[in-house]
Parts: structure tokens; C-alpha cells; sequence
């Protein structure tokens, strides 16, 4: 029964990111209204990657230690930089030890986050934003370059297994920064809620 329901659910999904194309077209549209007001992204303008306990471990180096399921490898005497792990890409569903080939992903991308209310923070909001814990995850580096800055209706991780908690941490993370919806973006975090089920 499950896979019956799930079948239609998945066409539904598919459907809406093949016409982001069209879509797309129509939030540029919308977004541009409010460009006069809206601060333009930089990326310099989100301090990430910080070592905030000064043990010389970055945030990213942190991610990957908390991580792994085997003990980490460091490249230094130091323990500041990781070279080798293991760790499981959820949105591919295959598993890395090269800390090179893994990137650090923010679920809710940066970008994404300053066209939807964030362009308004203080540095320091931006700051906690870009280096927290529960919007972070270790992915290959080649998702997350396909993710790049795009929304669930744009782009949704390769691995269907991970949708349903995709949505679920998309949706924790925007509430939790009270960050706007699309409604293209919210009908697709509700279809991948029904994936729960």
C-alpha cells in the first residue's frame, strides 16, 4: 500500500521540479518588487567556518569529527585539520573517507536565507546562522554543488530515502530563523511530509 500512495506522490514532486523552470521565472518577478530594498548577498558577509572555542578546529573540522563513525584521521600533530573518516552522504546514499571528497552543506542554504528575510540581520544573527550545528550536514562535494542556493521545489537531495527528513529539516530550520516561505516552495515540503507516512 505504501508504495501505491508513494508512487503518485513521487510524480507530484517530479512535476513541480521540472516546471521550476517557469516558476523560477515568476519568484525573479516577484523578488525583484522588494530589490530595491533587499541588500545584495555577499557571501563575505556570513562569517562561517569559525573556530568559536579557539582549539584551532574550524566548524567544518568540528562537522566532521562529530560525524564520522570511525575515529578520524588528522593531517597535523595538532588535530586541526581532518584528512580521512568515514561518513555517509544522506543525499546520495554512498558513503566517504577522503575528507576532500565531502563538503559541508548548509540545508538552508545562505543565499537562499538572505532572499527570504535574512538580508535584515546583524552579523552576528548571520554568524550563528552559517555555523549551526542543526542546519549543517556532510554531503559529497558533488551534491552539494548541484544544490548550490536552491529551494526543495528547485532541487531535492538524489536519494529518496532522505526526502521526508529533508522537509523535516528544511522546515525546522526556517521556523526556527523565521525565514518566509514561497508557495511554491511550501506545496513541495508538503508533499515531502507525506513521504513519512
Amino acid at each position: 500500500m505504501k508504495n501505491i500512495v508513494f508512487i503518485p506522490l513521487l510524480v507530484s514532486v517530479l512535476a513541480i521540479i521540472s516546471g521550476c523552470a517557469v516558476e523560477k521565472r515568476d519568484n525573479i518577478q516577484q523578488e525583484s518588487i522588494s530589490s530595491a530594498t533587499q541588500n545584495s548577498y555577499n557571501r563575505k558577509d556570513w562569517p562561517h567556518w569559525i573556530d568559536a572555542d579557539a582549539d584551532c578546529q574550524n566548524t567544518r573540522q568540528e562537522m566532521l569529527i562529530a560525524t564520522s563513525r570511525v575515529p578520524v584521521k588528522f593531517k597535523d600533530p595538532r588535530h586541526c585539520t581532518v584528512i580521512s573518516g568515514e561518513w555517509f552522504g544522506v543525499y546520495t546514499g554512498k558513503t566517504f573517507t577522503k575528507a576532500s571528497d565531502v563538503d559541508i552543506d548548509h540545508i538552508v542554504p545562505l543565499a537562499h536565507a538572505h532572499r527570504h528575510g535574512a538580508d535584515k540581520w546583524t552579523r552576528d544573527r548571520r554568524r550563528a546562522f552559517a555555523n549551526d550545528f542543526e542546519n549543517l550536514l556532510v554531503v559529497s562535494d558533488s551534491a552539494n554543488h548541484s544544490k548550490s542556493d536552491q529551494a526543495p521545489h528547485e532541487w531535492l537531495p538524489p536519494s529518496r530515502n532522505y526526502w521526508c527528513e529533508y522537509g523535516k529539516r528544511w522546515t525546522r530550520i526556517k521556523d526556527k530563523y523565521r525565514l518566509w516561505h514561497s508557495v511554491q516552495e511550501q506545496k513541495t515540503l508538503e508533499l515531502l511530509a507525506e513521504t513519512c507516512q
